[in-house]
């Protein structure tokens, strides 16, 4: 009841995930993302052990492909699942079981890939896929909202939305961006608005903080100066 898009900005190496959904906190849900290992996207009917376990099969190497081959094999409700998966590299792959609900189906591209279900049809994910595309200047956060305000537009789910995120991270293990909407009448716009609030008041402080190279981050430097 789900559309999502995992991706890496070719640009930075940032990963990501943006989700919307009918149901309350689809970021909590749907979104994993981990500076090692890549982004999975899980929805459908979830199984966050797709999650769980296939982000630190990624940091060993292995393809999104490889990786979900081998877990959805040992995974018995694998036809009411869908998923999506990419890498370090930007490898992506995609998988929607036979059991989601219409309309139901993923796209997979250079860095990313698209899935969603219980969507009114195929032209919702589609321009889901089109912003997302045209949208290669932009930093990853802002592409993935864009994408989101781009799949309500198209339809999106076919029981309305209530809940929106956005999840970036970079370098370090802490996220950059973690936006959420978990309970709302219009998602997709208050995650607009959250977006800015963000980045206004929040992203100076995170772009503060301490690093695996500088453990004192700057915030810190400067109050001991």
């Amino acid at each position: 009841m789900t559309f999502s898009i995992a991706a890496r900005c070719p640009r930075t190496g940032q990963l990501g995930v943006g989700a919307l959904t009918a149901r309350p906190a689809v970021g909590k849900l749907v979104a994993h993302v981990h500076a090692d290992g890549g982004a999975v996207a899980t929805q459908a009917t979830p199984n966050p052990f797709l999650a769980y376990d296939g982000l630190p099969l990624l940091h060993e190497g292995r393809s999104p492909q490889d990786v979900l081959t081998v877990l959805l094999a040992r995974d018995p409700g694998r036809e009411v699942r869908q998923v999506g998966m990419v890498d370090r590299q930007g490898r992506a792959y995609a998988f929607t079981g036979s059991r989601a609900r219409h309309w139901a189906g993923h796209h997979t591209g250079p860095g990313y890939a698209a899935q969603g279900n219980r969507l009114v049809g195929p032209e919702t994910l589609a321009e889901i896929v089109r912003v997302f595309e045209e949208s290669r200047e932009l930093d990853l956060a802002e592409r993935l909202v864009r994408a989101i305000e781009a799949g309500e537009e198209a339809g999106g789910d076919r029981q309305g939305a209530r809940s929106a995120s956005v999840t970036v991270i970079g370098d370090e293990p802490y996220p950059i961006w973690d936006v959420r909407v978990d309970d709302a009448e219009h998602p997709a716009a208050e995650l607009r608005r959250l977006h800015g609030v963000f980045r206004e008041e929040v992203l100076p402080t995170i772009e503060r903080l301490p690093t695996r190279d500088d453990p004192m981050g700057e915030a810190a430097r400067q109050a001991l100066a």
